[in-house]
């Protein structure tokens, strides 16, 4: 191509940027939406300085449990029994439920066949003690009978020795050694009658204790089956809980199998709920007992109650995510009742940590600072100009102007160039924000 067609070309598009430059200018000189901040310009947003109650707040999440519930849980029976319980029947969950209505039922046909059987051997075993202890009094009766005869044979024995000197000598010796043989007899009945007496009681104390156990056994199942209905200890509304079953959660139903100890149904009084929370040591300075608090249900956005912090844990706990931070548990005290607010619902709270009634707020970001000076940008027809203010209280979202401007004044946002804003300083004069890190509220 020759040399004059380059020449052109760099011209004719030397012009055109030149054209595009000078438009750019000129729109944006016309154009009071594009803010000049440093060597930056960008288009403005604008707020205006509005009268109202200022909230400094610090937002939390809990979950919401009940101050008044107990867990009924599949009981764990006495003795050598199954591990499993099958339900026959269970409350509807929601059911309101007064003290002593029946929440849950299992199988108690395994405990009602099981002391029928204890009985039954009880029973036998009574029946064999009384006729062991009857053949022990014979068998006494009998022995003693023995005794006394052995003793009567002893004494005739040494009778006919008398006649010793007066009969041949081997009559003598036959009667010397016909006592030898009673004494015998009778030494040997008296020995081996402490030792009947000993094996019969000792046999009779055997047959005492299968009676002992097949009655312990016999109460254990009887206790079992009684404890197989299980009634309500409180009034409140029944709960069902989840289990873990085809593998996921679900609640647990009529003719399912559990484990003993396994909690089955929650009985909560829903007139008394608190908000259990979790909160960091960077803010729990900021919190003391009596603070109110604004509490919103995950689940249901539309509902607001009033609160006020109950407690506070002294002592904190290690966190999951750094051993060097600390935990610590705080309790919300919920005023009122609604039927949506159940146990084990997420929950968002806004609690006020301090107040500015009939305040001039602003975005906080409509305020910039440079050294001590805090200003603003007001708008004034197509431009913006600085005016400085002294503010207050300041929170995550909002700040407070002292003096400076009025109400109704219209001021831009985002006026700090990015470098700035980055590392966004405080304003003078405001308090720290209280609120969580990545969680801010203002009400």
């Amino acid at each position: 191509m020759p040399p004059k067609i380059y020449s052109r070309l760099w011209i004719a598009a030397a012009v055109i940027l030149i054209s595009a430059a000078t438009g750019a200018a000129l729109m944006r000189s016309r154009d009071p939406g594009i803010l000049e901040t440093g060597h930056f310009s960008r288009r403005a947003t604008t707020a205006t300085v509005t009268r109202q109650d200022f909230l400094r707040t610090v937002r939390l999440s809990g979950t919401v449990e009940a101050v008044e519930s107990t867990t009924i849980a599949a009981p764990r029976l006495s003795g050598p029994n199954s591990n499993s319980l099958v339900i026959t029947k269970l409350i509807k969950p929601g059911t309101p439920i007064k003290k002593g209505d029946l929440i849950v039922e299992f199988d108690r046909q395994t405990q009602i066949a099981t002391a029928l059987d204890r009985r039954a051997e009880l029973n036998d075993l009574d029946q064999q003690i009384k006729k062991k202890d009857a053949a022990e009094r014979a068998a006494r009766v009998k022995d003693d009978g023995e005794i006394l005869l052995a003793e009567s044979s002893l004494s005739r024995a040494r009778l006919e020795t008398i006649k010793n000197e007066l009969v041949p000598k081997i009559q003598a010796e036959k009667n010397d050694l016909a006592v030898e043989q009673a004494q015998a007899t009778l030494n040997q009945l008296k020995s081996t009658y402490a030792l009947k007496r000993k094996a019969a009681e000792a046999d009779l104390q055997i047959l005492k204790i299968r009676r002992d156990r097949a009655e312990n056994a016999m109460r254990q199942a009887e206790s079992n089956a009684e404890r197989m209905a299980v009634i309500a200890p409180i009034d409140g509304m029944a709960v069902l809980r989840t289990v873990w079953k085809s593998n996921n959660m679900a609640e647990v139903q009529e003719g399912e199998e559990v484990r003993a100890g396994v909690p089955v149904v929650d009985v909560v009084n829903p007139r008394s709920m608190r908000v259990r929370a979790r909160v960091s040591q960077s803010d729990i300075n900021e919190l003391s007992v009596g603070q109110s608090v604004k509490v919103g249900l995950d689940a249901y956005p539309e509902l607001h109650f009033d609160g006020r912090i109950g407690q506070i844990s002294p002592l904190g706990v290690v966190s999951t995510l750094s051993p060097k931070a600390r935990i610590f548990v705080v309790l919300i005290d919920v005023n009122g009742s609604h039927p949506n607010l159940m146990p084990d619902l997420t929950a968002s709270l806004d609690v006020t940590l301090s107040r500015v009634p009939d305040a001039l707020v602003v975005p906080r970001d409509a305020v910039a600072t440079s050294g001590k000076r805090a200003y603003v940008k007001v708008q004034r027809g197509t431009s913006y100009e600085d005016r400085d203010v002294t503010v207050g209280a300041a929170s995550a979202l909002d700040i407070v102007i002292t003096s400076g401007v009025d109400a109704g004044t219209v001021v831009a946002r985002n006026i700090a160039p990015p470098a700035e804003s980055s590392t966004s300083e405080a304003a003078p004069g405001a308090s720290a924000s209280a609120s969580s890190p990545g969680q801010p509220s203002q009400q």
